[in-house]
């Protein structure tokens, strides 16, 4: 039997990838299941800053970032394809933000999280953070 080949990862800030690409992976997490085609398109057209992980064309691993390019800037949406996960794509992913040309003046970069673990990892601190959150869902259903 031949060894497997462990595929050749490339990244690439595209902003302008196709939506449908992206929902694949989305679709793959409880936290992004719903989503849909017009909203990721929506969402691509006001993100500043997307980091993608390729295995040939194939999207596998996806990351993107708000911000006003000098004092903050939030992570959103790191996910790696399910088949390609535990091999260091998401680290590469959030990597390349941190160093990302554009945002190298940003004092504070923020993240929502429920795996702290994986961005503790990478030097993120929830000590320092403080933090509310405003639902439009919630409020909806107290009116």
């Amino acid at each position: 039997m031949p060894p497997t080949l462990k595929p050749v990862i490339t990244f690439s800030e595209k902003k302008d990838l196709s939506a449908a690409q992206l929902l694949r992976l989305f679709h793959q997490a409880p936290w992004a299941k719903h989503r849909t085609i017009e909203d990721a398109k929506e969402m691509l057209r006001h993100t500043d800053v997307a980091l993608c992980a390729w295995d040939g064309d194939l999207l596998v691993g996806f990351g993107r970032v708000l911000t006003d390019f000098v004092y903050r800037a939030t992570i959103w949406d790191v996910i790696v394809d399910k088949a390609y996960q535990k091999q260091g794509i998401g680290t590469a992913v959030v990597q390349r933000i941190l160093d990302h040309p554009r945002l190298k003046k940003i004092e504070l970069f923020w993240l929502c999280t429920r795996r702290p673990g994986f961005y503790e990892r990478l030097g993120f601190s929830s000590q320092e953070q403080t933090g509310m959150v405003w639902s439009r869902n919630k409020q909806a259903r107290t009116e």
